[in-house]
């Protein structure tokens, strides 16, 4: 039989700031397989759009730069932060693969590195 489980629905994103609205213009939906290896620490970034996803497997500590911590294992869902800078590590012993979802617009980046 189908079985549908709700992974999250939240207007607010992991570190409890409410969403912005969505940006004026002509919507585009990307959405991109991520893969971090086992040790690796992404670099400083952040996301001028609301976005959303699922680690497929692994482990990963998410990290704003003003301190804030959420730790994701396999299966978790999050809703990332927007506008606001963060990286993520792996510290765990395998590859952490996660899919996210970006809900922008056509012509707008969906990640900016730190300057």
């Amino acid at each position: 039989s189908i079985v549908v489980k709700e992974l999250v629905r939240n207007s607010k994103s992991w570190d409890g700031e409410l969403l912005p609205p969505y940006p004026q213009g002509q919507p585009e939906i990307t959405i991109r397989r991520i893969t971090v290896p086992a040790g690796a620490r992404l670099e400083a970034h952040s996301h001028p759009v609301i976005n959303a996803g699922v680690l497929m497997s692994g482990q990963l500590t998410v990290e704003t730069t003003d301190g804030k911590i959420l730790h994701l294992k396999t299966g978790d869902p999050i809703v990332e932060v927007v506008n606001t800078l963060h990286y993520g590590i792996n510290d765990g012993a395998v590859p952490a693969e996660i899919v996210v979802f970006y809900a922008g617009i056509v012509g707008q980046a969906v990640t900016v590195s730190k300057p």
